[in-house]
């Protein structure tokens, strides 16, 4: 079955000092290396959620600007939810440079056989805390009418998004094998980087 996928781009970069989707990965902006990986997934069609003058501007992808600007990453998956045409999106944020083509099919296959959206949770380890992964994950189409209650409601939590997914069963979580857990390293500070 075919899916979407969707760079989540649209951050601020506070914490950086610069827009993270510059940096480079072997000398490669971070943008070009997700969108390479995303695309190693074959999906139908392809998106990078982020301002319109961002440095992928004029890469030949369709850039989304949230409909409903102001609300994080929330406001990135919904949009994009909107403007797809397939029946799952395949979500990547832009600072996770581990992330691996193979892991983001894994997902993928997950949800077919599911039939529901996916999201992964990594167990505690090595300064890291437990938790979901919901910037690296599979959304199916019907999350829509969800993403907007809670754009609606003020709550741009994604961990209520995923709670509320769960619960009306669209979604499920996928345990991350301690091996993959490397995978959702993310770089949010230049401490991160150098690390």
């Amino acid at each position: 079955m075919s899916h979407a996928a969707v760079l989540l781009a649209g951050g601020k970069s506070s914490r950086m000092g610069r827009d993270k989707s510059a940096l480079p990965v072997n000398g490669i902006p971070l943008w070009q290396r997700q969108l390479a990986i995303l695309r190693a997934t074959e999906p139908s069609e392809i998106f990078i959620s982020g301002k319109s003058d961002g440095p992928y501007a004029g890469c030949g992808v369709e850039i989304l600007a949230d409909e409903v600007p102001g609300c994080g990453p929330l406001g990135g998956i919904a949009t994009a939810l909107r403007r797809c045409t397939s029946e799952r999106l395949l979500v990547l944020a832009v600072d996770m440079p581990a992330m691996t083509a193979e892991f983001l099919r894994t997902l993928l296959a997950e949800s077919r056989r599911s039939a529901m959206g996916v999201v992964p949770f990594v167990a505690a380890g090595e300064g890291r805390r437990a938790g979901l992964e919901p910037l690296v994950a599979v959304y199916p189409r019907t999350a829509l009418a969800i993403a907007d209650e809670c754009l609606r409601a003020g709550e741009f939590k994604l961990e209520a998004f995923i709670l509320k997914l769960e619960e009306a069963q669209l979604a499920t979580v996928l345990m991350v094998t301690a091996e993959d857990a490397a995978l959702f390293a993310n770089w949010n500070a230049p401490e991160d980087i150098r690390q």
